[in-house]
């Protein structure tokens, strides 16, 4: 590890402009195994974070670290090495629909050299019983619902054994169950593999479950970064508002 760079995640006085600000001086750190939740309203920026961290972005101004690396500047060679050691779950899944389940999975360990063919049922196996979805496995993404889809994008995230996992808006449109269920997934790998997660969310009791610490983002700026608990005792009128909901829903 770089002393230069001692957090898995950095954003250092980061700037992103599109046709308006999205990202104005944003500035957190998220440490290796922690999992920070970001939230705010809709387009305050935090997918466009998720896509700096993933270097599908890159800032107008400020620093991007990654992995213990300051990825700013990498070329997409570079930043293809990066992507090994962290992972996305996209909001919509992204699996293959002309694959079932299983040869989604598949898919993601073709991309390891380090699994024998012989193991790899094993490795699919133990994955999808870790979601609860085994009995799935020769289903069709069509053939799932949105929260089905989505833990299985998350067991072929793991399959790439990453260090790090990002999530994006994991629980919305998925029903109070299916998200129930969601949430406690993330917070058993959370325990069990103690992966870096950050989650982009506006679901606050997933954040309260899951969340070590906190970004919020207000008009691209990092009102509040901290502990959990200590969201509650923010005086910003806009913090306040979005406590006062149990859960919005876009």
């Amino acid at each position: 590890m770089d002393e230069q760079y001692p957090h898995y995640i950095e954003f250092r006085h980061v700037y992103k402009t599109f046709d308006y600000p999205v990202l104005v001086d944003a500035s957190f750190h998220i440490d290796p195994g922690e999992t920070v939740a970001v939230i705010g309203r809709s387009g305050v920026g935090k997918s466009v974070m998720l896509a700096h961290v993933m270097g599908f972005l890159k800032p107008d101004q400020g620093r991007v670290i990654v992995a213990h690396q300051d990825v700013t500047d990498f070329s997409e060679s570079r930043l293809r090495d990066i992507r090994k050691k962290v992972t996305m779950v996209f909001q919509s899944g992204a699996l293959f629909d002309s694959l079932t389940v299983a040869e989604n999975i598949l898919f993601s360990l073709e991309l390891r050299e380090d699994y024998s063919e012989e193991n790899k049922e094993d490795v699919i196996r133990g994955l999808l019983e870790m979601v609860g979805l085994y009995e799935y496995r020769d289903a069709y993404p069509s053939d799932l619902s949105t929260g089905y889809r989505r833990a299985v994008a998350i067991s072929r995230a793991l399959a790439a054994q990453p260090e790090c996992i990002l999530y994006d808006e994991p629980t919305t449109m998925v029903d109070p169950i299916m998200s129930d269920h969601l949430i406690s997934l993330m917070l058993r790998l959370k325990k069990q593999l103690r992966l870096t997660s950050v989650v982009v969310t506006h679901d606050l009791e997933l954040m309260r479950r899951v969340a070590d610490r906190v970004v919020f983002l207000f008009e691209g700026r990092v009102i509040y970064f901290g502990p959990v608990p200590d969201l509650d005792q923010v005086d910003h009128p806009h913090v306040r508002e979005f406590l006062a909901m149990d859960r919005v829903e876009l």
